[in-house]
C-alpha cells in the first residue's frame, strides 16, 4: 500500500480517496435501507462495524492519503506524523477543513500533554469513537475544543460528570473544577462543586486538598450543605491549607472569618487560642468571631437574640455528622416492607442546650401511594376496587419529634437526608434531601430510584444506607437591638 508521494497531484489524491470512502459509504447506507411498504420480508442489513474497521485500517495503512499532520511538541525533538485524509478530517473539524483547505502538509505545536493523545484524537475523527482514562480527560478535551470538535467536546463533558467518584491517585475532582472554570463549563464546574461539598471530608484528607484555589476554597466555605463531621474539621484543614499555601494576609483573613466559630464548642475554641498557629497569626482579624462565639456559647439563645442577629450563616449548622447531629440508619432490602427507627440529636449548637436532646422518629415506606392513586370503589362494577401496582407506589420518608417543649421556642429543625452510594468501590453521597420543620417529609425522596432491582445505584449490597441529620436554626422572635 502506498503512502502520500509528491508524484501524485494533490487534487487527484483528494477525489481518489472522496471517491472511495464515498462509494464505500454508500454501498453501506444502501444496505441498509429496506422498503417497509407492508413487504413482511423486509429487513436491515447493517455492516456500519465493517465500515468502521476498514476506517481505521485506512488510518493506519495511510492508503489513498492527501494529507500530512506534522504534530511537534517541546517533549520532543521529533514531530509525530500522521497520513491522513482531508474529506474525513474535514467532515469532523472545521478548524482542519480551513487548514488544509491549500495545502497537503499541516505543521501543529502541541504541548506534551495533548501530544501524547493525537493520535487517539485523530483515531476518533475517523471511527468516532475513543477510550480515555480520568488523567486523559482534560488534555482531550482540550484537543476537542481547539479543533472545535464538538460531539467529542460534549462527549468527555458528560465523562467528567459522570466520573467525578472514580478512585484516583491524586484525586481530579478539584483539577476538573478548576479547568471547567478556565473553560467556562457551568455544567461541569456545578457537577465538581457539589460533589465536592458533599464529599467534604475524603478531600480534606486527600492529596488535593492542597491543590484548591483560594477563589474554590472561599466558595466551599460560603456554603451550608458542606458535609463533614464538625466544623473543627474544616478549621482544622483550612489551617493546614493556610500553612502550606502562605497567602497574603488579606486572603488568609477572609479564609479564616468564613469559619463557623459558634458551631466549635468554647472548649475547642480555647485550644485553637492557645495552639494554633496561623489563629495567633490573624487573631485580630477574627477576634470580634471569637469574641460573639463565647458570648453565644454562655446566654440563652432567646436572650443572645435579642441583641445579635442569628439569621446569619455563622449560627446556621452546615451537615455534621458527628452523632449528637443525627444518625446513620441502614435499611436491609429496603423494597420489603415499611421500616421506623428513632434516634437522638442535641437541641441546639449553643452550648446553653448541649444537655437538652430531642428525640426523632422516622418512619420509611417503600410504596407509599399518593391520595390520587389510592384503591377506591368503582361505580361501573360494584364491590370493583381499582387495580393497584406497586410500581405505582414511591418511597417516603417521614420524621417526626417525639414531642413538644417549650425550649422548642426560637428554633427550628431542618432536616437533611444524605444517601450513600457505592462507586468504584467508595460509599459516597451523590443524593441529598433537605426540608424544614414545616413539612415531616421530602416531597421528592428517592423519587428516580428502583428500590426494586438489586442493582440499583441507590441501594449498597441491597440495603438503603442513610445518614439522618437534624440542623438547628434559632430565630429572632423579636427585633434585634441596635
Amino acid at each position: 500500500m502506498a503512502r502520500l508521494t509528491g508524484t501524485r497531484p494533490v487534487a487527484t489524491r483528494r477525489w481518489g480517496c472522496a471517491t472511495a470512502f464515498l462509494l464505500l459509504l454508500f454501498t453501506v447506507q444502501a444496505a441498509q435501507k429496506a422498503d417497509f411498504s407492508g413487504d413482511s420480508t423486509a429487513a436491515t442489513i447493517n455492516h456500519s462495524l465493517t465500515l468502521l474497521q476498514r476506517l481505521q485500517e485506512l488510518l493506519q495503512s495511510g492508503n489513498g492519503s492527501d494529507s500530512v499532520l506534522r504534530v511537534r511538541s517541546a517533549a520532543s525533538d521529533e514531530p509525530k506524523v500522521f497520513h491522513t485524509h482531508q474529506l474525513l478530517l474535514s467532515l469532523q473539524s472545521e478548524v482542519f477543513e480551513s487548514l488544509l483547505h491549500n495545502q497537503s502538509v499541516v505543521t501543529l505545536y502541541e504541548p506534551p500533554e495533548t501530544a501524547a493523545l493525537f493520535e487517539k484524537f485523530i483515531r476518533y475523527l475517523y471511527c468516532g469513537g475513543v477510550s480515555i482514562l480520568l488523567h486523559q480527560a482534560i488534555p482531550m478535551h482540550q484537543l476537542a475544543s481547539k479543533y472545535r470538535v464538538w460531539g467529542l467536546q460534549r462527549g468527555v463533558a458528560e465523562y467528567m460528570r459522570t466520573h467525578l467518584a472514580s478512585e484516583s491517585s491524586q484525586g481530579h475532582v478539584v483539577g476538573w473544577y478548576h479547568y471547567a472554570v478556565r473553560v467556562g463549563d457551568a455544567a461541569l464546574q456545578e457537577s465538581c462543586l457539589q460533589f465536592l461539598a458533599w464529599n467534604l471530608s475524603a478531600v480534606l484528607g486527600s492529596a488535593e486538598w492542597g491543590s484548591v484555589s483560594v477563589e474554590l476554597l472561599l466558595l466551599l466555605l460560603e456554603r451550608s450543605d458542606l458535609v463533614l463531621h464538625s466544623e473543627l474539621e474544616l478549621y482544622t484543614a483550612v489551617e493546614g491549607w493556610l500553612s502550606r499555601r502562605q497567602p497574603e494576609a488579606p486572603v488568609a483573613e477572609r479564609v479564616l472569618r468564613a469559619i463557623r466559630y459558634p458551631m466549635i464548642a468554647p472548649s475547642q475554641l480555647f485550644r485553637l487560642q492557645a495552639q494554633s498557629v496561623v489563629l495567633a497569626r490573624h487573631r485580630s482579624a477574627v477576634q470580634d468571631l471569637l469574641f460573639q462565639a463565647f458570648q453565644f456559647h454562655a446566654a440563652s439563645p432567646l436572650h443572645f437574640a435579642k441583641y445579635f442577629d442569628v439569621n446569619c450563616s455563622m449560627f446556621l449548622p452546615r451537615n455534621y455528622l458527628a452523632p449528637s447531629w443525627g444518625s446513620q440508619w441502614v435499611i436491609t432490602n429496603p423494597a420489603r416492607d415499611d421500616r421506623s427507627t428513632s434516634f437522638q440529636t442535641q437541641l441546639g449548637p449553643s452550648s446553653h442546650d448541649a444537655g437538652k436532646r430531642v428525640t426523632w422518629n422516622v418512619l420509611f415506606s417503600p410504596r407509599w401511594l399518593p391520595v390520587s392513586l389510592r384503591p377506591v370503589y368503582s361505580d361501573s362494577v360494584a364491590g370493583a376496587i381499582q387495580p393497584v401496582r406497586i410500581e405505582d407506589g414511591r418511597p417516603r420518608l417521614v420524621i417526626t419529634p417525639a414531642m413538644s417543649s417549650p425550649d422548642f421556642a426560637g428554633v427550628s429543625f431542618q432536616k437533611t437526608v444524605l444517601v450513600g452510594v457505592r462507586q468504584q468501590g467508595r460509599v459516597l453521597v451523590k443524593h441529598a434531601y433537605s426540608f424544614h420543620q414545616s413539612s415531616d417529609e421530602a416531597a421528592d425522596f428517592l423519587a428516580h430510584a428502583d428500590l426494586q432491582k438489586r442493582t440499583s445505584e441507590y441501594l449498597i449490597d441491597n440495603s438503603l444506607h442513610l445518614h439522618i441529620i437534624i440542623k438547628p436554626v434559632y430565630h429572632s422572635l423579636i427585633k434585634v437591638k441596635k
